[in-house]
């Protein structure tokens, strides 16, 4: 089992057993690099700790606990978790501020607690075995086992291939669970019980005095910064060109008193290039600048970003495996920018829910006859955002009533369910007991947490994409290269702060994530900061269309999918020839399909990955060959 998870730790290992339990433990060192061996007891030897993350307030803990008559064995800053146990119980989780995923083990007790971080940074899974409980950071550890077999779980499939995540639980494997993010799990003597110990909240507002916040915004941005730097190796950041990494990196050069390793990339297929902006960062800075162009072979990396992910690759994780790439051979920790979009409103969706409220005062019958008309004689350019997109995207959702307009908002480009519907066979869907996919939306986005459109959008992408999509990708992209990524701007007690910031100052009429920029104002080049937001992607509606649609087609004639009678492959073939056609624009549906082909292979036929590539390469290359 350790050994699937060497790409996780690997500078040591170890391990502890007795006859209730086996632990096992792979290392990246980088706080108390020669002293800080796991598993680690305490001082009695009765509880047993293994930890892969950090604790970005242990050195005031550990004074606190060492004046309380703790003796610590090492330096390492997850020790506090053993003492915060011997004096909180699994509510030790309440104290810590950083990312996590621990066991420990109390032999007195037969006690095993399982712990995620508040914000989902750090994985864990488990699979329960009659009485007794099997985990790891990642399902393919517990696969390795043998006491689990790799078979699909339709139902985290289903709500995958519309919400582009795995929910809450969910993994792509029958048997193996995800333990949510704010979650403890407790095995004592056969019995288990999982329990949520944190909770953002969006309803005490501060006073709205813009300034004010604006000083005391940039401070926790400081202060939290300083805490995510606490390490005995380097630390560098991403630098993307963007303004959540490039405030980030900012910070973290402004306290240093070395230049800051940055790293960033530039990938030809896109129409747009971000280098010039994190150059800007970089000198003014005077950043140790590490830049490359790349070319990315989207295929040729497919099947290992799907080996790490253990799910379907999103596309945009590309660019965070590639960065992830060159950041490795430099240092073992960087910090990045994820969660500045969630936080403060920064995605163009988040104003579009707003303009939806003002089209929607059309008459219905207008958006249903003549616009749609209209819009439908829109020429496609298959572009990401095309004009053509964006119209139906307004128009469409425009005829769904509040909340449910936000839930469907956030399936549009992948499966709603009527297509699910007509892809899945009869004998599949009656497998099937959970299928309404945007109740996972909606569970929080009609929560008592947020009251106003703004938050209630922020809180649900906080408790859904956030831990189970965005930090996935990261995580699993970034310790692919045995990178550890730190991520500032979603540590819970800034995730707090942000949520006790009125919604208007982070969606200002339209102005995305207006009271952010203000501060990074302050660190950045404002041509930087008051630009129109880029992201990153690759053109997936023009290359299905063209260089890769010889592959998808031989795909799909042998898909898996289709021979196991999940998918019904008219529906499949019907769905390419309409993207073909340029009548549809079905990119994102048919990456997700070619994805789970793909997942079939390495996970369940047990093939490598190498031998997945070259058979990839071979169907890329079979059009050409009968031709």
């Amino acid at each position: 089992m350790t050994a699937a998870l060497v790409h996780r730790g690997p500078d040591d290992d170890g391990y502890y057993r007795d006859d209730e339990i086996a632990l096992g433990f792979r290392r990246l060192s980088i706080i108390d690099l020669s002293g800080g061996h796991q598993p680690i007891p305490n001082e009695t030897d009765t509880v047993q700790l293994i930890c892969n993350g950090e604790i970005y307030n242990s050195p005031q803990l550990r004074e606190e606990l060492i004046s309380r008559g703790h003796t610590f064995k090492t330096k390492s800053d997850v020790e506090v978790i053993l003492h915060l146990y011997e004096e909180h119980g699994k509510d030790c989780v309440k104290h810590l501020r950083g990312m996590f995923a621990f066991a420990l083990w109390d032999s007195e007790n037969k006690r095993l607690v399982l712990a995620r971080d508040h914000t989902g940074q750090k994985s864990l899974f488990y699979a329960k075995l009659g009485d007794g409980l099997i985990f790891a950071s990642e399902a393919k550890a517990i696969l390795a086992s043998g006491l689990v077999a790799p078979d699909i779980d339709l139902n985290g499939m289903w709500h995958y291939m519309s919400l582009r995540f795995m929910p809450a639980q969910y993994s792509m494997f029958k048997n193996i669970h995800k333990l949510p993010a704010a979650t403890t799990l407790v095995w004592e003597r056969g019995r288990f019980s999982v329990e949520e110990y944190w909770q953002v909240s969006f309803v005490n507002k501060l006073p709205a005095d813009q300034a004010a916040i604006e000083e005391s915004l940039d401070a926790m941005l400081r202060e939290t910064v300083q805490m995510h730097l606490l390490s005995d190796v380097r630390v560098g950041t991403f630098l993307s060109g963007g303004i959540d990494s490039g405030t980030i990196s900012a910070m973290v050069a402004s306290a240093s008193s070395e230049p800051v390793p940055t790293f960033s990339i530039g990938v030809r297929e896109q129409s747009f290039n971000e280098l010039p902006y994190a150059e800007q960062v970089a000198k003014r800075y005077g950043m140790e600048w590490h830049k490359e162009v790349v070319q990315a072979d989207i295929l040729d990396l497919l099947p290992t970003m799907v080996y790490h992910l253990e799910e379907p690759a999103d596309p945009f994780g590309v660019g965070v495996y590639l960065v992830s790439d060159l950041a490795s051979k430099h240092v073992k920790v960087v910090l990045g920018g994820d969660g500045g979009d969630e936080n403060f409103a920064g995605y163009d969706r988040h104003a579009g829910q707003r303009m939806l409220d003002y089209y929607s005062l059309l008459p219905a019958w207008l958006r249903r006859s003549v616009m749609k008309s209209l819009i439908s004689a829109i020429p496609n350019t298959f572009n990401y955002k095309s004009l053509a997109q964006r119209a139906a995207w307004m128009n469409d959702l425009s005829l769904y009533d509040a909340s449910e307009r936000y839930a469907q908002s956030m399936t549009f480009l992948r499966f709603t369910h009527d297509v699910k519907e007509r892809l899945f066979t009869a004998g599949a869907k009656a497998q099937m007991g959970d299928v309404n996919s945007v109740d996972r939306y909606l569970k929080f986005f009609n929560a008592d947490n947020a009251q106003d459109l703004v938050d209630r959008m922020l809180y649900t992408e906080l408790m859904t994409r956030m831990p189970d999509h965005n930090l996935v990708m990261v995580d699993r992209m970034t310790m692919a290269h045995s990178l550890e990524c730190r991520s500032p701007l979603i540590d819970h007690k800034l995730v707090e702060f942000a949520a006790s910031i009125p919604g208007s100052m982070k969606l200002n009429g339209t102005k995305l994530k207006y009271i952010f920029r203000r501060v990074a104002a302050r660190y950045l080049p404002k041509e930087l900061v008051f630009r129109e937001k880029q992201g990153f992607g690759f053109p997936l509606g023009k290359w299905m269309r063209g260089e890769l649609a010889p592959f998808v087609s031989n795909l799909f004639a042998e898909s898996r999918f289709v021979e196991m009678g999940v998918f019904d492959g008219d529906v499949m073939r019907s769905m390419f020839d309409e993207h073909l056609s340029g009548r549809h624009e079905h990119s994102f549906r048919l990456w997700i399909l070619v994805n789970l082909e793909i997942w079939h292979r390495i996970f369940v036929e047990q093939q490598s990955v190498s031998s997945t590539q070259t058979h990839i390469a071979d169907l890329m290359g079979a059009t050409e060959k009968a031709a």
